[in-house]
């Protein structure tokens, strides 16, 4: 197989790209990285230093791919399906790239920030910044119920890029800092981006490992369900 995808089932950044990937069938292997174990985590710092995941390795051309926005755009650019992530027009590309950097770092970054405070060892947390990413997610969600109103997808009609980005950031952001109950389209938007085959194929794969989200007593019993069934 020429495409290689380094990930975690769980984690949410590998699934934006996971995303991209289901919705235009688009053949890859996947090896998951264990941190806990030496050589797997070896064999992913060889790739990319920095330790992050997930990366892309295309065994056609030795190169290494790394951060989720730009894997999308080298799919697309290199390994085409019929559904274009990143649209042709200048000006809808421009929002496209914008609502992909909103979700990941003003969804996704401050839900992480969150969980993994949990999971920090006594004395080590940081309750300061866990206040301020439950205010970033605040203003995030007002800003997305006001955007959504009237859209289909993150910016128009389209599934794009950005709805790959928003998927995971708001699937883990709901747990851990629910929407309230006047956000209707921001829950709305949630619920059809669960309805998209790839999404359904990405989280059946993440469910076997939701006993390790340290908030999993806070999942939908609905997440649960689905994982044991």
């Amino acid at each position: 197989m020429t495409l290689t995808l380094y990930l975690h089932p769980l984690a949410s950044f590998c699934h934006k790209v996971l995303i991209a990937l289901y919705e235009n069938e688009t053949a890859f292997d996947s090896r998951i990285v264990n941190f806990a174990d030496a050589d797997s985590a070896a064999a992913l710092l060889d790739k990319w230093p920095i330790g992050k995941i997930p990366i892309l390795h295309d065994e056609a051309t030795g190169r290494t791919i790394p951060e989720t926005s730009i894997i999308i755009e080298y799919l697309q650019a290199h390994y085409p399906g019929p559904m274009r992530m990143l649209p042709d027009d200048p000006e809808e590309l421009l929002q496209v790239r914008l609502w992909d950097r909103f979700y990941d770092l003003y969804v996704s970054v401050p839900m992480q920030k969150i969980v993994i405070d949990r999971i920090r060892p006594a004395g080590a947390h940081d309750p300061h910044g866990v206040t301020e990413a439950r205010a970033m997610l605040d203003q995030a969600y007002k800003m997305i119920e006001a955007h959504m109103q009237g859209r289909l997808w993150a910016t128009g009609d389209d599934f794009t890029m950005a709805d790959c980005a928003a998927l995971p950031g708001l699937f883990f952001a709901s747990i851990v800092h629910p929407f309230t109950a006047e956000q209707q389209a921001l829950s709305t938007y949630l619920e059809r981006l669960l309805q998209r085959a790839s999404v359904k194929r990405v989280l059946a794969e993440a469910q076997p490992y939701f006993s390790m989200f340290p908030y999993r007593e806070a999942m939908p019993a609905r997440y649960l369900e689905a994982a044991t069934s």
